[in-house]
């Protein structure tokens, strides 16, 4: 089976908590605001961009970011606000893919290999959640487009704040060769001092050294640095939250009139659909089969079984069921395959087993 380049987007928030308090409070609009802490003591939690110019961070000491900036504005943090737009944010997430990890409630990893909008363009998609989180909640985000987790990271920073930066994988080689060693995702401060003690400033002269030398410089994580400075890592988007079906569809670029050709696409579909089922462990009892004609009207009928079923073969035998049964009209331009009601414990938004009791 052919290997699909996968699609990654890495979506970051600008400054979050310090922008949701300047939209919630236009007084501090412009001026530079931190959450959390206060002039005397504490941590900072989050800066805004204005006070950034001034070299406050977030985890800075309090008394180091007065310092820094005597007009400083401390404001106490809201975390059920954060939380309860960080939720908005992932439902936008979520309209596009199953496949969301986040890392915290202000950036997340997406996978849109395959996608909701059966859009191709990766890029597109990251335009269209930016528009709709900004439409949404008038926060901007940043992103990263490329094809894995490190790359997309690291490509979200690149034009922040309220910017999108694809690598393509044209662009990779001479991308990380130039790429800071303190730009690389998953390389501390104190790994990248220690790297500079070896000549190592940027991505072409952390190649230079082989996996066996770089384990023995850095231990078991050297592995990891020598596969990311030559543009690789196959670490999957997991995603937090469970999938309600698992599915598979394609668009054709001629419309299809046979039955026949039809067929042989669901059998395809069903296989892909199979392989992802059984990747997850995952087996359902309702099996689905969409279409849509030349007209762009989408139409969805589906059969519930008694088990539980992940093989291609079962899955097939029921969508071509299913279609015999439907009088197509018109030329059919997408047809998918799903399948639903999955063999999955209820998880609340946290993570844990909801068990019965």
């Amino acid at each position: 089976m052919e290997v699909r380049q996968r699609k990654i987007i890495h979506v970051d928030m600008d400054a979050f908590f310090a922008s949701v308090e300047q939209r919630d409070n236009p007084s501090l609009k412009g001026k530079p605001v931190v959450v959390g802490g206060s002039h005397d003591r504490g941590v900072i939690a989050a800066a805004s961009y204005e006070a950034r110019k001034f070299g406050v961070y977030s985890a800075m000491p309090s008394k180091t970011a007065s310092r820094l900036c005597p007009d400083l504005i401390f404001v106490p943090h809201r975390f059920d606000v954060y939380k309860s737009v960080s939720r908005e944010i992932r439902e936008i997430f979520h309209s596009y893919t199953d496949l969301v990890e986040p890392l915290s409630l202000d950036e997340a990893f997406l996978d849109v290999t395959t996608n909701k909008a059966d859009l191709k363009s990766a890029t597109l998609i990251a335009h269209r959640i930016r528009k709709e989180i900004f439409d949404k909640t008038h926060l901007t985000a940043s992103a990263g487009v490329s094809v894995n987790k490190f790359l997309a990271k690291v490509a979200s920073d690149v034009n922040k704040p309220d910017g999108i930066t694809l690598i393509a994988p044209h662009q990779i080689d001479d991308f990380i060769a130039q790429l800071p060693i303190k730009k690389f995702f998953g390389i501390g401060k104190v790994t990248a001092e220690k790297m500079s003690g070896y000549g190592i400033q940027c991505g072409a002269d952390l190649q230079k050294y082989t996996r066996p030398e770089l384990v023995r410089m850095f231990g078991k994580v050297g592995a990891y640095y020598f596969s990311i400075c030559r543009g690789v890592d196959k670490r999957p988007v997991r995603s937090m939250r469970n999938p309600k079906s698992v599915s598979a569809e394609t668009t054709f670029n001629v419309d299809l009139t046979e039955r026949t050709h039809m067929i042989e696409h669901l059998k395809k579909l069903s296989s892909e659909v199979a392989r992802r089922l059984q990747k997850q462990e995952l087996k359902g009892r309702t099996i689905t089969l969409k279409f849509r004609d030349a007209d762009f009207t989408t139409f969805n009928r589906n059969k519930t079984i008694d088990e539980y079923v992940s093989n291609e073969n079962t899955i097939g035998e029921i969508v071509v069921e299913l279609l015999r049964g439907c009088d197509l009209e018109k030329p059919i331009r997408l047809l998918g395959v799903g399948v639903a009601k999955l063999n999955l414990p209820e998880v609340n938004e946290f993570g844990q087993l909801t068990l019965d009791f």
